[in-house]
């Protein structure tokens, strides 16, 4: 492969606002790239039908929070949008423990000690929450067997709510976090 040259979106802002312009350049660098899974973190499932209009010849995965992530025994994913979303055929749901988040979490909750995960999620934090984000999407989806582990993928997820970030990432199973590769960041905001 010859060098390429690419121009990455750098946001003002963080968060929601951004979301139509994510999906814009995330789906323009999908066709340049001919890469064909896209996952896209959506709590609400806002993001996700947003998503559903700009890729309609990717696959999507929509990974929404854990059950329990906010209260007990809740999906935050609503099930009329869920109900939505299971209507797109491109359209797969994870709903599963957060790669960064999961048992980690629970220690640091009980006995207020960070574990190895969480200080990983920190760690991508410094470049941005969507950069976090986007790394564990990718690891979660790989998890789940639901992404050609040879193709490249693009990530969208955000800070808050909405989208904010996308990038190409070679993906990796938790087990082999560090095989994971962020290959190109297509947009993120320059502070958050």
């Amino acid at each position: 492969m010859s060098d390429i040259s690419m121009k990455t979106v750098y946001f003002s802002k963080k968060g929601s606002k951004n979301t139509e312009r994510v999906l814009e350049l995330a789906r323009k660098r999908a066709e340049e790239l001919g890469i064909d899974q896209i996952v896209v973190a959506s709590h609400s499932g806002g993001t996700a039908l947003k998503a559903a209009k700009w890729f309609k010849d990717q696959r999507l995965i929509i990974v929404t929070h854990s059950t329990g992530f906010r209260e007990v025994g809740k999906q935050s994913l609503p099930p009329e949008n869920r109900k939505k979303l299971e209507g797109y055929s491109n359209i797969t749901i994870l709903t599963t423990t957060h790669a960064f988040g999961g048992v980690g979490r629970a220690v640091r909750l009980k006995l207020g000690s960070y574990q190895v995960d969480e200080i990983i999620a920190y760690t991508f934090r410094t470049f941005g929450q969507g950069v976090k984000v986007g790394c564990e999407l990718a690891i979660m989806a790989a998890d789940a067997g639901l992404l050609n582990m040879n193709n490249e993928v693009i990530t969208i997820g955000g800070t808050g709510s909405g989208a904010d970030t996308a990038m190409v990432i070679e993906p990796a199973h938790a087990q082999n976090l560090f095989d994971l590769k962020i290959l190109e960041i297509i947009c993120k905001p320059r502070r958050g």
